[in-house]
Formats: C-alpha cells, structure tokens, sequence
C-alpha cells in the first residue's frame, strides 16, 4: 500500500470514529437530560412528600384534640346518664310506694263501706 491509500484509509476510520463519537456524544447528553428531569422529579417528590407529612402530622394533631373533646363529652353524658338512670329509681321506689299506700286505702274504703 502506498502512502495515499494508507492516508485515505486512515482518513475514513477518522471520519467514522468522529461520527461514531457524535452519536455517543449525543446520546450522553439525551441520558444527562434525562437524570436532571430525574433530579428536578425527586426534589418535587421530596418536596410532596414533606408537605404530606406536615399534614398528616396536622391531621393527627386535630385527631387527638378532637378523640380528647369528645372523651370529656362522654364522660360528661355518661354521668348524665346515670344520674338520669338513679333519679328514675327513686321516682319508682316513690310510685310502688305510693301504690302500696293506694291499694291499702282501697281496702280500708272497702272494709269500710262494707260495715254500713
């Protein structure tokens, strides 16, 4: 081979590695794009995910307050209940009393008209 052939063909290996290497280049920079849509993607994932938390740390927070609330409420019925259940009692100890009295007077009045 002489020295023109030899440049020639050395030439060519040159100009298809040089495009060989644009295409690599190119698909570099597709994949750099690509990991900085990632990179931008997790922070505002991670900005998501923080404002989640807060919320539900809020949620939680009302929750709480509200599960307390109403525990007092509760509380505060169930005594009502019971003293509503014990003044019944006594109101119907006071009847079965007085029926008794009732039914006494019954016999008497009775006995009593039946001695006329």
């Amino acid at each position: 081979m002489d020295n023109e052939k030899l440049f020639e063909l050395m030439e060519k290996m040159y100009s298809d590695f040089s495009k060989k290497f644009d295409k690599i280049d190119e698909r570099f920079e597709k994949m750099d794009e690509r990991f900085e849509r990632l990179e931008v993607g997790q922070a505002k994932l991670e900005v998501g995910q923080a404002n989640l938390e807060s919320k539900v740390s809020s949620i939680e927070n009302t929750v709480t307050r509200i599960e307390h609330d109403h525990g007092r409420k509760l509380d505060a019925l169930f005594d009502g209940y019971k003293q509503n259940t014990d003044r019944l009692d006594r109101i119907e100890d006071k009847v079965d009393k007085i029926e008794e009295k009732v039914q006494s007077q019954e016999v008497e009045i009775r006995v009593l008209k039946n001695v006329k």
